[in-house]
């Protein structure tokens, strides 16, 4: 009986065992626990380099406004009458379509190439375009990027693609995008992948601390992918021996059907 008393201490301590293996501690959810130790920088925004299948919005205009009309899509498409359009989607529709060869066409001015230049240096290559050539007086050049997004993939509570179209958007707001991780998250061990200038990088990042907030990955790019591994726990209640609670259930089970049976 001292033997069998014996194996029912080693089973139950195993049990704790494995409850405690299950659980997920505070330390493993909390966002930025070094946060007091943040130093306060200067925040420098990232400038977005246009990627092929971008879709850009860019209007032209000048000193004389009349004069620029010739110069944007919306009047070389629909004639000088058209109204000015709120619509996403029609915009989309009326922007410019990056090529693969990261070349775009505009009315006049004809082909620009976009490759390896970010919306600022396009920007500052179509107004000299037209300073240079004597196109226009004091032209003034606005590019918005129109179809921006971010894919937010794993233990979140919406995972998906969430189109965006500020000019900076920062990883927690993204992550707010599709509802924040869920508690079987892994915050510690954030991939962010993304593609610059045609080369594709991988990030990992760990939400817990602060050290990455003054890193290029702190601020989406067009296009990045997020993917939020799950922890522990949740590997281990998916993996061969299955939820953890149903495996202890099944041993309390057996050792009392064992005791009823040996008294």
């Amino acid at each position: 009986m001292k033997i069998f008393k014996r194996k029912q201490l080693e089973v139950g301590i195993l049990l704790v065992m494995l409850s405690l293996q299950s659980c997920v501690y505070k330390k493993d959810i909390l966002y930025f626990q070094d946060a007091s130790e943040l130093n306060q920088q200067k925040v420098e925004r990232p400038q977005l380099y246009i990627q092929p299948n971008d879709i850009l919005s860019i209007a032209i205009s000048a000193l004389v406004s009349e004069t620029a009309v010739v110069y944007n899509k919306k009047w070389a498409s629909e004639g000088s009458s058209a109204q000015p359009v709120n619509n996403l989607e029609i915009l989309k529709l009326q922007g410019y379509l990056v090529a693969n060869d990261g070349s775009i066409q505009l009315p006049v001015l004809g082909t620009v190439q976009t490759e390896n230049k970010t919306i600022n240096d396009l920007r500052q290559e179509i107004t000299k375009m037209l300073e240079e050539g004597k196109h226009l007086v004091q032209p003034s050049v606005d590019i918005r990027l129109l179809n921006a997004k971010v894919t937010v993939l794993g233990e979140v509570k919406r995972p998906g693609t969430y189109n965006f179209t500020e000019q900076t958007l920062s990883i927690p707001q993204a992550l707010g995008y599709a509802g924040d991780l869920t508690v079987k998250g892994k915050r510690k061990d954030i991939v962010l992948i993304r593609e610059v200038q045609g080369k594709r990088k991988v990030f990992p990042i760990d939400l817990t601390q602060t050290d990455w907030i003054n890193q290029e990955t702190y601020y989406i790019q067009p296009n990045d992918v997020l993917i939020i591994n799950p922890n522990q726990a949740q590997v281990k209640s998916a993996g061969y021996l299955g939820n953890v609670s149903s495996l202890i259930g099944v041993i309390s089970l057996v050792i009392t059907t064992t005791v009823l049976l040996t008294n």
